[in-house]
């Protein structure tokens, strides 16, 4: 079996409208695949929070893109990952593909579900998102020229989330990939001083970093009308996985897809040039 894909098959991408899941599912039918988007939004709709609705979005799939909402970390995660992989297996799934976090031993423990399943399996174990700061959580701190998060000076290898898509693709489409773990991030550790910096020169304002207490910036965010699994997310993040375990950058994506990865810089510039980093004021 040369491509596990012939066209006749069907994808499903695990939320298919998120930052690395609309992309993957963009990319696939781009390919001439088939694709399912796994999102609450779709037909058939899937919540990870509604075991009976993962059935029917597995009818006929035969690869899947597992991402979970909104961290492998959240307790209750590797409950759900390991009924999910049992019924994909049930239903004829040939190919498992995770979305993975680095530094974090609740993630790992879901890697373990996934590698053990019996099937074809690929690990995507990946930083920080360098779109955090376009479609996440920071975006509104960029607009106000102030990223205020408590990171001292721990620096992070972000990686841009095309890098992520990309390699999730291959190894969906491609043979070669299976049995492999990627861990991947940009070719350069940043601190977010270092974020705003870049910032800063590509969209020609003048972008701060404010290092803020951890309790401080909690209590805000929570006070902010943050989703309260937003609020775990970063809290769990900032407290736990921050603090240098990751202070390092990998060549998964290099390995992967055989060219570097995209830098901060180059993506800053890009979006930058959209517009969408323009203050309001």
């Amino acid at each position: 079996m040369k491509n596990l894909h012939n066209g006749r098959d069907l994808t499903l991408v695990l939320g298919g409208t998120g930052k690395t899941g609309r992309r993957v599912a963009e990319r696939l039918a781009a390919k001439g695949q088939k694709v399912r988007l796994g999102s609450r939004s779709a037909l058939p709709a899937f919540d990870w929070d509604n075991e009976q609705s993962w059935d029917a979005c597995l009818q006929d799939v035969t690869a899947a893109y597992i991402t979970h909402s909104p961290d492998l970390a959240m307790p209750g995660a590797t409950g759900a990952i390991q009924a999910f992989v049992d019924l994909a297996k049930r239903r004829g799934v040939k190919r498992l593909v995770l979305l993975s976090g680095r530094g974090e031993k609740e993630a790992q423990a879901c890697e373990e579900i996934v590698q053990s399943a019996g099937l074809e399996w690929t690990i995507v174990r990946a930083s920080w998102f360098n779109q955090n700061f376009s479609e996440g959580a920071f975006i509104d701190m960029v607009l106000g020229g102030a990223i205020t998060l408590p990171a001292g000076n721990q620096v992070e290898p972000f990686v841009d989330v095309d890098d992520i898509a990309d390699v999730v693709v291959a190894a969906l489409t491609e043979d070669r990939h299976a049995g492999e773990v990627y861990e991947v991030t940009g070719p350069r550790l940043m601190s977010i001083a270092d974020v705003a910096a870049d910032l800063s020169r590509a969209t020609g304002r003048d972008i701060v970093y404010v290092d803020v207490p951890h309790g401080a910036f909690i209590s805000e965010l929570s006070n902010s009308g943050a989703p309260k699994d937003v609020v775990w997310m970063l809290d769990y993040l900032f407290a736990t996985v921050l603090d240098g375990r990751n202070a390092q950058v990998t060549d998964g994506v290099q390995r992967a897809l055989g060219r570097p990865p995209r830098d901060f810089a180059d993506y800053a510039r890009a979006v930058a040039a959209t517009g969408m980093w323009r203050s309001a004021a």
